[in-house]
């Protein structure tokens, strides 16, 4: 039993049936979500996610060895929540070369990395060929290494502006050397929000579209939300199920990566921020209803290292990498950590502290080596 009898006096006849469904891996309903968000205590909801976190995974936590390139901040969207872009013509403003980027995957020639992450704006003047060339100097420089990169919104822009329909175009990219692709972009699927605070970006139906056909062609990915800003917890479920149709479908999704929506440096930043009490409720409800996408990521600079290693009791399995103090998103937003940069021996030691086992992993999850 996940609950023992004193436990269960304390909650509702309606919690109480969500604990049921939770004990016997049957999928929790919309409603369901819903009232979790709305009615169970944290002490409730770290309960489960770590009773389904447990059954997936066991005491495992996974990381990566990756370092990020960001090709530039220049970008055609203006989203309210974004602190990142900026034009062509701003002192701020950087746009990297294919020779200045391979010149940042050949700093690593002498450390274990596994992976390099791609994303940034959206650049006016770059298609898929363009990156195309990155990918394939990439390959040619060092063959093994793991190129996940393009949020949807990216990938859309750069296929359109190349003259391919979708699947050709993540086709080309797949010809260059793409591996997979990360799940940002996503922010909120319901079209009232996403209307208020994206409107101009990729829409819910191609970021899905991108995704599924992404998995039809032998691209996994990854999937994120933001979280924390105008929405409900309604609007959060809507996102979830919306995903979780989605993965029942393809099963392409490695994992699911709740973002944290920050303040600094944006239009939105009257809203302010959910609390670490929010912060947990949201892991925790992602990991009981999301049933079917295998690993939930705190992704540690956004979160900050300690709300990470504490999220681990509340259904994440997985911190992401070492960065390498090599992704600009989320500090110029105001994170906590304004230089994301880890060693292994430093994930390892916070997995660790936090009683967990320490996996490093590849992309796609499989173990390298535990600790």
């Amino acid at each position: 039993m996940i609950l023992d009898n004193i436990f269960k006096e304390n909650i509702s006849p309606e919690l109480e049936k969500i604990v049921e469904k939770v004990e016997h891996k049957k999928r929790i309903s919309f409603d369901d979500g819903v009232l979790l968000f709305e009615k169970a205590d944290l002490g409730l909801l770290g309960v489960l996610a770590n009773y389904v976190r447990e059954n997936l995974h066991g005491n495992k936590t996974y990381f990566n060895r990756n370092f990020h390139i960001e090709p530039t901040n220049i970008c055609i969207y203006d989203c309210e929540f974004c602190s990142y872009k900026a034009k062509i013509n701003d002192a701020d403003a950087w746009d990297f070369s294919v020779e200045q980027m391979l010149d940042i995957v050949k700093s690593y020639d002498d450390k274990p990395i596994t992976e390099v992450h791609i994303v940034g704006g959206v650049h006016p003047n770059r298609d898929l060929h363009y990156y195309g060339e990155l990918l394939q100097k990439i390959k040619q420089h060092r063959p093994e290494l793991h190129i996940k990169g393009f949020t949807a919104v990216e990938l859309e822009f750069m296929i359109r502006k190349a003259g391919y329909n979708i699947e050709n175009g993540l086709k080309k990219l797949k010809e260059y050397g793409l591996d997979s692709i990360p799940g940002g972009g996503a922010e909120i699927f319901h079209p009232k929000i996403r209307k208020h605070i994206c409107d101009t970006k990729a829409s819910t139906n191609q970021w899905l579209t991108i995704h599924e056909i992404a998995h039809k062609v032998g691209l996994p990915s990854n999937a994120t939300i933001l979280y924390g800003h105008i929405e409900n917890y309604e609007h959060r479920i809507d996102h979830m199920q919306q995903l979780r149709n989605l993965q029942d479908k393809t099963g392409g999704f490695n994992t699911y990566i709740p973002l944290k929506y920050r303040k600094e440096n944006n239009r939105m930043s009257h809203i302010g921020e959910v609390t670490a009490v929010e912060d947990l409720k949201n892991f925790a409800v992602s990991r009981i209803f999301l049933d079917n996408i295998p690993h939930l990521k705190a992704y540690w600079p956004m979160l900050g290292r300690d709300m990470a290693q504490l999220s681990l009791s509340f259904g994440v399995d997985d911190i992401d990498g070492t960065i390498d103090d090599t992704t600009k998103i989320y500090s110029l937003a105001g994170a906590d950590d304004q230089n994301p940069k880890m060693n292994t021996e430093q994930l390892v030691k916070l997995i660790k502290e936090a009683k967990r086992i320490a996996v490093e992993r590849d992309t796609v999850y499989n173990e390298i080596k535990v600790y």
